[in-house]
C-alpha cells in the first residue's frame, strides 16, 4: 500500500484540531463534567487503592473518597460563607469608604481635566442607570446558569463513582486501539499520565494551602481585614496561570479600598503579595509542580485564554492538565511528535535555521540542559 503523502497528513491532522474544537466548544456542558471527573477521579485513585489493599469492599472503596472530596468543598464552601457574611456587615463602612475614594477620584479628575463634579456625577448615573438595564436583562438566564451549574456538581459525584468502578473497562477500550506491538507504550504512557495529573493536582492543592498562610498570615500580620479571604481569593484564582494572579491582584486591591480610606494598606497588599508570588515561581512551585509538567508559557497562556472561551472558568482550571496529558501522548508517537514539541519548552541549542539535524524528530540538545547532554556524552 503507497504511503500517504505528507500534505495529506498535515491537512487531516488540521482538520481534525479543528474538528476537536467544533466538539469541545458545542458539547462543552457534556464533555467539561465528564473531563473533570476524570482528572479527580485520577486524584482519588491511591485513596481507593489504599482501601482496597484493606480489603474493604469495592463500593465502600470508591465512595470514602468521594465523601472526603465532598467534605473538603463543602468546608471551602462555608468558609466562602462566613467570610461573605462578615462582607455584608461591614456594608455601611464600605458603602461610606467607597463614597470617600470616589469623591477623592472625582477630585483629582477635575484637576486634570475640564469636567466639573457634576458632569460626572451625571456620567456615573447614566452609566449606573445602562448596568442596572443590562443586569436585569441578564438576571433572566440567571436561573438557567445556576440550574446548569447543579447539574454540573451533581453529576460530577456520579461521574467518578463510575469512572472508578468501570476503569478496567475503560483501560480495555484503549489498549483495544492499538496493535499488541504498541501496548508496552501505550501502558507507559497511561502511567505517566497518571502521574502528572496526580502529582499536579496534587501540587495545585498545596499550592492553595501554603499560599493561602503567606498571604493571608503575612496580611494579617499588617492589619490587613479580610486578609485570610483575599489569601483563599488569590491562592484559587493563581490556579489559573498567568490571568488568575492579575485577576487576584485586582480583587485583592478593591477589597482594601473598601475596607480602608488609605493608602498604605492598598501598597502593603501590593508588596506582599509581590512578595509570595516571587517565593512561590522561584522557589516553591518550581519543586512541586514545575519539573512534572513542561508546558511553554504561550501555549499555556493560549490554553487559558481558549479553555475559557470554549468552557469559562473550569475550562481555564483544566486547560493546563489536558494541554499536559496531550504532550505526554504526542511524544510517544513517531506521527504526532512534532506537537510534544510544540507545547513543550525545551528550547533547541541552537538554531534549526542553521543545524539541519536540530529540524528532525530526533531528541537534540536543549539550552536548559546542554551541560548535561555535553557530561553523559563525554561518559
Amino acid at each position: 500500500m503507497p504511503e500517504m503523502p505528507l500534505t495529506v497528513k498535515r491537512s487531516i491532522e488540521l482538520l481534525g484540531i479543528v474538528l476537536l474544537g467544533t466538539i469541545l466548544v458545542v458539547g462543552s456542558s457534556i464533555i467539561m463534567p465528564v473531563l473533570m471527573a476524570f482528572f479527580i477521579s485520577i486524584l482519588l485513585v491511591p485513596v481507593y487503592r489504599f482501601l482496597r489493599k484493606w480489603k474493604v469492599p469495592e463500593v465502600l472503596a470508591i465512595v470514602v473518597p468521594i465523601l472526603l472530596l465532598v467534605i473538603f468543598v463543602g468546608l471551602i464552601g462555608w468558609f466562602f460563607s462566613s467570610q461573605i457574611s462578615t462582607l455584608v456587615n461591614d456594608f455601611p463602612q464600605i458603602k461610606k469608604n467607597v463614597s470617600q475614594h470616589l469623591h477623592a477620584l472625582s477630585n483629582w479628575i477635575s484637576s486634570i481635566s475640564d469636567y466639573s463634579t457634576k458632569e460626572q456625577t451625571d456620567f456615573l448615573n447614566k452609566k449606573s442607570d445602562d448596568l442596572l438595564s443590562y443586569a436585569g436583562t441578564a438576571a433572566s438566564g440567571a436561573a438557567v446558569t445556576l440550574s446548569s451549574l447543579f447539574i454540573f456538581v451533581g453529576l460530577l459525584p456520579i461521574y467518578i463513582y463510575l469512572m472508578l468502578f468501570y476503569k478496567d473497562i475503560l483501560l480495555r477500550f484503549i489498549f483495544m486501539w492499538f496493535k499488541t506491538d504498541h501496548h508496552p507504550r501505550v501502558k507507559d504512557a497511561i502511567y505517566e499520565t497518571e502521574s502528572i495529573i496526580k502529582n499536579y493536582l496534587v501540587g495545585l492543592l498545596i499550592q492553595i494551602t501554603y499560599m493561602t498562610i503567606l498571604l493571608g498570615g503575612g496580611l494579617m500580620i499588617f492589619g490587613i481585614k479580610h486578609a485570610l479571604l483575599i489569601g483563599v481569593i488569590f491562592a484559587i484564582l493563581n490556579l489559573i496561570p498567568y490571568v488568575g494572579a492579575l485577576i487576584g491582584n485586582i480583587i485583592g486591591v478593591m477589597l482594601t479600598l473598601t475596607t480602608s480610606t488609605e493608602l498604605w494598606p492598598v501598597l502593603t497588599v501590593l508588596i506582599v503579595i509581590a512578595v509570595v508570588q516571587f517565593l512561590d515561581n522561584n522557589i516553591l512551585m518550581p519543586r512541586i509542580v514545575g519539573s512534572k509538567i513542561k508546558i511553554n508559557a504561550l501555549v499555556a497562556i493560549l490554553g487559558v485564554v481558549v479553555g475559557g472561551s470554549i468552557a469559562g472558568v473550569s475550562g481555564m482550571f483544566l486547560s493546563m492538565p489536558l494541554i499536559a496529558v496531550l504532550k505526554v501522548i504526542f511524544d510517544r508517537t513517531d506521527q504526532f511528535k512534532q506537537w510534544g514539541v510544540l507545547l513543550g519548552d525545551e528550547r533547541p541549542a541552537k538554531s534549526p535555521m542553521t543545524f539541519a539535524a536540530f529540524r528532525k524528530k530526533s531528541p537534540v540538545p536543549v539550552k536548559a540542559g546542554l551541560e548535561k547532554t555535553k557530561a553523559k556524552q563525554k561518559e
